[in-house]
């Protein structure tokens, strides 16, 4: 039986697919809530079908829906729409990232569902939000990396716009609408009043570019690729060890004294990196120095010298590196072994969010589709499994 968590009692209808919205039920379904997953009937979520595949089943999806149960449910038939509407006056939070414009016409949109249930919450994630010039665009998470800004700002000097190694505006989406429908839920305990909360990827990214943006509304400036190195601080870079890269990061004028005690080099005295805002500006004269020390060192002999020292280093991990590390996978749990009815003992990536009083559970699969319909039916509206084989026999599972 899975345990009580934070949000235990909270009843969550989850629409979504593939990334930004189904990440969002998962943390919600983490932390203790009861998350159905509604699926169309015979296809399903979309991410059922992307790499890697495990015995014929998506780690990609079975990663972002653990801890869900799924049904299956034919929203362009009036009778599934009447049961997602008999679901929606027993739930508190909705969760959907179609275009906008389709639960409208689908004639589920919030302006409908509230009319249903006053205190609903209502979560949509979309490419460029619910109004607005761009709104009926399709959204993609290389859209909103690219149309944000961030890709131009990713990548090494003279080379091409990066997009990031993950979904970061999908993920980044995922956790907006989290942190929206969390404050609508609590805003509703304490006024019973539901809300709509509009979450757009690009939104999303800008806001998450922060230095980036105010170098360029504070000093016209367009920000460009500067590689691993950040606008605001250095050394606060990679650096070439003998065996791989290293990270120092020296993020005030304390740290930097402590780097120049433990490489006594004489070079890092000069006036030229007196001070931060010197060293941003000469950091191309710094960093070599500061890599002939590197060099000739292995990564976790530089790591670990620095880190005596108090100076803030790591390596730069690869993923073999990371699943393995004491800290990381064992002590914080960032990766939980499942069992999976098809795919079997496999491990889906932890919940990064950590309470005292309360343990982030990730404890059942993903599902199978459509495989708790007819239970769901029965606990959340009485139906009997005659009326459950009627329906589905009608096409609406």
């Amino acid at each position: 039986m899975k345990q009580k968590g934070l949000l235990d009692g909270v009843k969550v209808l989850d629409l979504t697919r593939v990334l930004a919205g189904p990440y969002c039920g998962m943390m919600l379904g983490d932390m203790g809530a009861e998350v159905i997953k509604i699926e169309m009937p015979g296809r399903g979520d979309d991410a059922r079908r992307n790499a890697p595949i495990v015995n014929g089943e998506s780690a990609y999806f079975m990663n972002l829906n653990r801890n869900k149960r799924g049904m299956t449910l034919n929203l362009k038939t009036e009778a599934g729409r009447d049961i997602f509407k008999e679901l929606v006056a027993k739930s508190d939070i909705v969760l959907e990232n179609y275009r906008p414009g389709v639960m409208e016409k689908l004639g589920l949109g919030y302006e409908e569902l509230k009319k249903i249930n006053p205190a609903i919450v209502y979560g949509a994630v979309s490419g460029f939000g619910h109004y607005g010039p761009y709104s009926q665009r399709a959204g993609y998470d290389i859209i909103g990396q690219a149309m944000s800004g961030l890709m131009s700002t990713t990548g090494w000097p003279g080379g091409q716009p990066t997009r990031t190694g993950t979904a970061i505006s999908d993920v980044m989406g995922g956790i907006s609408c989290c942190t929206g429908v969390l404050a609508a839920y609590v805003n509703r305990l304490k006024t019973g009043e539901g809300d709509k909360v509009d979450v757009s990827l690009v939104d999303s990214m800008v806001s998450s570019l922060e230095i980036i943006n105010m170098i360029y509304l504070c000093t016209g400036r367009v920000p460009d690729r500067i590689g691993n190195r950040y606008e605001a601080i250095y050394p606060y870079d990679s650096f070439q060890a003998s065996d791989g890269m290293v990270i120092i990061a020296c993020g005030n004028d304390k740290l930097y004294g402590l780097l120049k005690d433990v490489l006594r080099i004489p070079e890092l005295e000069s006036p030229e990196f007196d001070g931060n805002i010197k060293r941003v500006e000469n950091h191309a004269l710094l960093k070599p120095f500061i890599e002939e020390w590197t060099k000739a060192h292995t990564i976790d002999w530089v790591v670990e010298t620095l880190l005596d020292a108090g100076i803030p280093a790591s390596p730069v991990n690869t993923i073999d590196r990371v699943v393995k590390d004491p800290h990381i996978a064992e002590a914080r749990e960032m990766f939980v072994e499942l069992e999976h009815p098809v795919a079997g003992k496999m491990k889906v990536t932890g919940n990064q969010l950590k309470f005292t009083n309360h343990k982030v559970a990730i404890e059942t699969p993903a599902p199978l589709l459509g495989q708790h319909t007819e239970q769901i039916l029965l606990e959340f509206l009485g139906k009997t499994h005659e009326e459950y084989q009627a329906l589905a026999e009608k096409g609406v599972f």
